[in-house]
């Protein structure tokens, strides 16, 4: 942590969600090298996770589960149809629903897009047991707000 002339450490240093955005912002940029062989946006790559691992799902309930609204999660599914990974269709029950699933590219990008998880925990240099450890502590965060 940097430090002022004095030794005592700047207000804004001590602050939690200013070393968390900063990490975050560390992690996804980390991503970047192991992305790019797969075409991937980093969007795109918690996109195909999901989908890999709940397709096929409503638009709204991929945008749900990744923390994005409409606005955001519809052209980043368009992007990955116009890449051949995922495809939309409605709903045969209910038609006002767009369903999103994985084309058989997308499907068998599986182990890669899968892999890029554990490069990620190396690339961090921490154990598996400290990733765990960090990922639930994390999850953690915010578990009492409402919303």
């Amino acid at each position: 942590m940097t430090s002022s002339p004095t030794g005592k450490r700047r207000e804004l240093d001590k602050q939690l969600s200013f070393a968390l955005y900063g990490a975050a912002h560390r992690v996804a940029r980390m991503h970047k090298p192991f992305l790019e062989p797969l075409g991937l946006t980093f969007p795109q790559y918690l996109a195909m996770i999901a989908l890999l691992d709940d397709a096929p799902i409503g638009v709204g309930e991929l945008g749900g589960r990744l923390g994005m609204d409409t606005g955001t999660i519809t052209p980043l599914v368009k992007r990955l149809e116009a890449a051949g990974l995922a495809s939309r269709s409605r709903d045969t029950v209910d038609e006002r629903r767009v369903l999103v699933d994985l084309t058989p590219a997308g499907r068998a990008s599986d182990e890669a897009v899968r892999g890029v998880a554990g490069r990620i925990v190396s690339a961090c240099r921490l154990t598996d047991a400290d990733a765990e450890v960090l990922h639930g502590m994390l999850r953690t965060l915010g578990m009492g707000e409402d919303g």
